[in-house]
């Protein structure tokens, strides 16, 4: 199947629940088929678990969930050795990372040495227990939750941990007619723990020859080049104390491609990689103190770095 009809079905499955929160869809089928973990920042109630769970149902595969929580330890997440007194030997009992699609809810609500316990699994698709790497099943993704408004009792992730994720997305209120049909659905019986209404339709396969379409893809160099220059552009901004990684430029870049190929295109332009620039960058970014004081976040320099770094003709 082509990655452009894998992702107008994920698009339109995941629109019939998770109402009011299209591009929410859209960006999460982005990173879907270019391979890339999710970072979800939103109040509670607007269907941040929801999503998840719907994408997860579409495309049939194992999905766990993992409230995080101050007291959960790494081997809660990845699993450990336990030994087999009737056959005389240590035995894996893997832990609820072992599986294709894992919502880390809530994921700032534990310590630094519990979120570490992903770094792994998000960059190598496996894990290391007892000095023994495993596999993880194919295709693998952490989607992760946060609230932006209770701090109190939070763990804030670290520098290393969001750059993992190609994407922060932010989630808001729907429009007053969304949200009566939001009610609606509910009032004629929709319930959001058995999403009934929901009929697998894409296979774990399907996903791979997605992200296979889109590893196809050949960029010029030109494009390269612009992608690069708003990097380089963070790193240089007088309010930005870290900039953009490499790491960042490999996210534009996947993100951008998916872009192309979910407009059935087998190439790029600039659009796609200055569409997808905010959501991919927004959480690598630290300010200064001064700048953060003045009251500018990563969007409004994001927004002043795309706008002063030349696009390609």
């Amino acid at each position: 199947m082509k990655a452009s009809e894998v992702s107008q079905i994920l698009m339109r499955e995941m629109a019939r629940v998770v109402v009011g929160q299209d591009e929410l869809c859209r960006m999460m089928a982005v990173c879907l088929i270019a391979g890339g973990h999710v970072i979800i920042e939103g109040a509670p109630g607007l269907g941040k678990t929801l999503a998840a769970r719907t994408m997860a149902k579409v495309v049939n595969v194992p999905f766990k969930r993992v409230q995080f929580t101050p007291d959960l330890m790494p081997s809660d997440i990845i699993g450990t050795n336990v030994y087999d007194a009737a056959g005389g030997r240590f035995v894996l009992r893997p832990g609820p990372l072992f599986t294709s699609f894992l919502l880390a809810d809530e994921i700032n609500r534990t310590p630094p040495k519990t979120q570490s316990a992903l770094l792994e699994a998000m960059e190598e698709g496996r894990v290391t227990i007892d000095g023994v790497a495993h596999n993880l099943p194919q295709p693998f993704m952490v989607l992760a939750t946060q609230n932006p408004i209770e701090y109190e009792g939070t763990y804030p992730l670290p520098e290393a941990q969001l750059d993992r994720f190609m994407a922060k997305l932010t989630v808001g209120y729907p429009e007053h007619q969304e949200a009566k049909r939001l009610l609606n659905n509910v009032q004629n019986g929709f319930n959001a723990q058995l999403l009934q209404e929901i009929t697998p339709l894409l296979t774990p396969q399907d996903v791979l020859e997605a992200r296979a379409e889109v590893n196809s893809i050949r960029v010029e160099d030109t494009l390269l080049d612009y992608i690069l220059n708003i990097l380089e552009a963070t790193r240089r901004d007088a309010d930005v104390y870290l900039g953009a990684s490499p790491r960042a430029g490999i996210a534009m870049l996947q993100a951008g491609k998916a872009m192309a190929v979910m407009e059935e295109r087998d190439f790029c332009v600039p659009e796609d990689f200055k569409s997808i620039a905010k959501t991919t960058l927004r959480h690598r970014l630290l300010l200064t103190p001064d700048a953060e004081i003045e009251g500018l976040n990563p969007e409004k320099v994001l927004d002043r770095v795309l706008a002063t770094v030349a696009v390609p003709r």
